[in-house]
């Protein structure tokens, strides 16, 4: 594993390599050691590879820097998160520049099984943050993970009132983990190491530069179930970290105010374009995500007269194990391509055999 490691960490460094090449890389060849170890020939091949990124792969010979992060992760026990892993955040699987190595710090599951991202403006009102901790203290009883980035404002607020709450948080960064951006919150990213952590894709010494924010929004909106918009103005990394959400697929809510107040015009814009859900309430949120409790009945005989393709009684079995199940969790356990998956869930809709949920969620009619 260690020189496989030393391959993973490799490849992020790799000029004219991004995450999506990257993942399509690892995707055909199963592993980073095979990427590197290929013929140029057959990496050129490869549809948007080509002979620049092919040539770029193979004159690759700065292993010296994956070496040194090796060590330093060792030192300050911080995983590493390949795509390939099983304790990699699933859902960020499903995005096409899903981050090919991810570093963590903390003691959170990335893949609770109920994660929100609450992301904000920098310099919110009373108002924001009191809605902020509202939501947050509502949200106790459903073993939340919530998901924010760590700098001033909502963010800050989100991440204070998960650790007054007990309620477990991370804090994504948009550097290495051998440093805290902005440093005012050095006391606060310790305290989410007791009940939370901290995540990057970043390795030790990236400074937390423009162009690294946006690439940190891009893992907010993608681990995250759903991702509440508490104060935003039109423009700001909050817009940014929303369109990534709703381009997707995620659940996206925002929090109305008054049409005059500047800090939520975003918010409103993202109403007013039906690309988020006017969230008024914990309740509300609880419901649409499909998270309430719901009072165990006895289990019904099946006898289903109908007949099944084999892909979907892979999806019957896997809903038998659970009451409901996210779309991302069929698509993971089954195996299935993301066609099959949802070819066989519409078919069995229209059986009347699952049923549809709130929050993309199914569980057996």
């Amino acid at each position: 594993m260690t020189n496989e490691l030393l391959y993973r960490i490799s490849l992020t460094s790799v000029p004219n390599i991004g995450a999506v090449q990257a993942k399509q890389l690892v995707e055909h060849f199963g592993n980073a050691e095979d990427i590197f170890k290929a013929k140029k020939k057959d990496l050129s091949l490869l549809e948007g590879i080509g002979e620049v990124k092919a040539k770029s792969i193979k004159d690759f010979n700065q292993f010296q820097e994956a070496e040194e992060e090796i060590i330093f992760c060792s030192k300050h026990h911080i995983q590493t998160l390949f795509l390939t892993d099983e304790n990699y955040p699933k859902r960020l699987l499903h995005c096409y520049d899903a981050p090919t190595m991810l570093y963590y710090r903390g003691n959170a599951n990335v893949n609770n099984s109920k994660i929100i991202s609450i992301i904000g403006t920098r310099s919110n009102t009373d108002y924001g943050k009191q809605v902020t901790e509202d939501l947050i203290e509502a949200l106790v009883p459903y073993n939340v993970l919530v998901v924010s980035g760590l700098a001033f404002g909502i963010d800050a607020v989100a991440h204070k009132a998960a650790i007054k709450n007990n309620v477990a948080t991370i804090g994504v960064l948009a550097h290495g983990l051998d440093t805290i951006y902005p440093s005012q919150h050095k006391s606060l990213a310790k305290d989410m190491l007791l009940n939370g952590g901290l995540l990057t894709e970043c390795k030790k010494n990236t400074k937390p530069d423009k162009h690294n924010f946006p690439k940190r929004n891009r893992i907010v909106a993608g681990m995250a179930d759903a991702t509440i918009v508490i104060e935003t103005q039109i423009k700001g990394g909050s817009m940014i970290t929303a369109e990534l959400a709703y381009n997707y697929n995620r659940d996206l809510f925002a929090i109305p105010a008054k049409i005059y107040d500047n800090k939520s015009s975003g918010c409103l814009k993202l109403i007013q374009q039906n690309k988020a859900v006017l969230l008024s309430n914990a309740e509300q949120l609880i419901q649409d995500l499909g998270w309430e409790e719901k009072k165990k009945q006895p289990k019904k005989q099946r006898e289903l007269f109908i007949e099944l393709t084999p892909d979907e009684r892979i999806i019957i079995d896997i809903l038998k194990q659970k009451e409901t199940t996210n779309i991302d969790e069929l698509f993971l356990q089954s195996g299935l391509s993301s066609s099959s998956i949802a070819g066989g869930i519409l078919s069995l809709e229209l059986q009347n055999v699952i049923t549809c949920l709130p929050g993309k969620m199914y569980r057996l009619a």
